[in-house]
């Protein structure tokens, strides 16, 4: 049996979340694969809005086992308040949900060094969300980190106490003003754990191994967006794991010839939290009316996000180095009202239009070439079939179809499960 995977082709908040809502009811198993809590997973059904930070988008389907897997970065005070929040629907949660024993625990004095590194760097800061996912991965990397399994470990709080001591000195190393309590926060990190240790813990990829000799049905939920993968994003305006197609099969033990489709996740605009280059942003009122009507603050941290016209030439880049099966096109309902839209289909890249995505995409650098389309002024919000759609949404459609040479097989039309188009 195969997996299949789903990820955003965007710098994250492309509507993962509502997908994988949406097509959970077709798979036995949903496992997330990277990322930390700085990842606001948003589903919205029966006139209520669910933000997740860590637990998989599955978890609100009744037969679906949901998994935490080994790339992921856990946060045990926010895992703590994310099941706390989810007890007033009545779930059994403990039914449906495991962790991998190999993912990295953020501890508070990771958080701590995510503050004092960001302060350090004055106007160069690259937006972290302080969540300290940045420096769990660099421990990770570093070969000192903490894991899941090491909390069933005799000695687990001596070795909490080595690492948190060694970075209270890269604290004091940094030395910027930062105000806290270690104390208070230690304390309520040692009572998460304890409810931490209420979930199941697995050795993951050997669980997926049988699950898929069993013939279970297997979803790959991805984090943020692959244009902030640490390898192939706009370096060094990334997040800290690898966000594409690749980081489900180190993040969850997966071989790559067991998946199958690949379902990538895009804005008809896009948006983007935080530092970093975006060639398509928009500074007038149309960018303002995005951000607007979009309703686009981030889910987790509350920031505004930029917004800008899509661009055609990042997404062909993230179809490329995902291997993009199908594509999902969120958020086609934002764009009703507006006369003219654009769409970027090449760079000028120092003087030369070019198609492909390049080293560096700084505005001194990337100038967007645009190519029009007629705007729409119908309420999609209510339609329920891709005939009902505008002509010109159609068209739109039709476009990015054959210029990126992958079909559309999913048109979000509003935030709730039941505003989704098939095609």
């Amino acid at each position: 049996m195969t997996a299949d995977l789903l990820l955003g082709l965007q710098w994250g908040d492309e509507g993962k979340g509502k997908i994988v809502d949406v097509l959970t009811s077709k798979y036995d198993i949903i496992a997330r694969f990277q990322g930390g809590p700085n990842a606001g997973h948003t589903l919205e059904f029966d006139g209520i809005k669910h933000v997740l930070r860590t637990i998989p988008s599955g978890i609100f389907h009744k037969t679906a086992v949901n998994i935490i897997g080994n790339g992921v970065v856990i946060d045990p005070v926010v895992f703590q308040k994310e099941i706390e929040g989810l007890a007033k629907f009545n779930m059994d949660i403990k039914s449906k949900l495991i962790i991998s024993r190999k993912a990295h625990l953020i501890l508070p004095t990771h958080r701590l060094l995510d503050a004092a590194s960001e302060a350090s760097k004055g106007k160069a800061k690259i937006g972290s969300t302080l969540k300290g996912i940045g420096p769990t991965y660099m421990d990770k990397t570093g070969r000192n980190g903490i894991r899941v399994g090491d909390i069933e470990l005799e000695d687990f709080k001596e070795r909490y106490r080595a690492l948190a001591n060694k970075h209270e000195e890269m604290i004091a190393f940094y030395d910027v003003n930062i105000q806290y309590n270690l104390e208070e926060m230690e304390k309520e990190f040692f009572e998460s754990i304890e409810e931490l240790k209420k979930i199941d813990f697995i050795d993951s990829e050997e669980y997926l191994n049988q699950a898929q000799r069993a013939g279970k049905s297997i979803l790959c939920e991805g984090a943020q967006g692959s244009l902030l993968d640490v390898d192939f994003g706009t370096y060094p305006f990334v997040t800290s794991s690898n966000t594409t197609a690749a980081g489900a099969c180190t993040g969850l033990g997966i071989a790559p010839n067991k998946i199958k489709e690949v379902y990538g996740i895009f804005k008809a605009y896009v948006t983007r939290v935080g530092s970093g280059p975006f060639p398509t942003e928009l500074f007038d009122e149309d960018g303002a009316t995005m951000a607007r009507v979009g309703n686009e603050f981030g889910s987790v941290t509350g920031r505004q996000r930029r917004c800008g016209w899509l661009d055609l030439v990042a997404l062909k880049y993230a179809v490329q180095i995902n291997g993009v099966t199908q594509l999902m096109m969120m958020k086609g309902d934002v764009l009703s009202g507006f006369s003219t839209l654009k769409v970027c289909t090449e760079y000028n890249y120092k003087g030369k239009n070019i198609s492909h995505f390049p080293y560096n995409i700084e505005p001194e650098n990337v100038t967007p070439v645009y190519k029009e389309f007629k705007g729409w002024k119908a309420d999609l919000t209510g339609m329920t079939t891709y005939e009902e759609l505008p002509i010109e949404l159609k068209e739109y459609i039709e476009f990015i179809e054959a210029a990126v040479e992958v079909p559309i097989k999913i048109v979000s039309v509003g935030p709730d499960r039941k505003q989704t188009i098939l095609k």
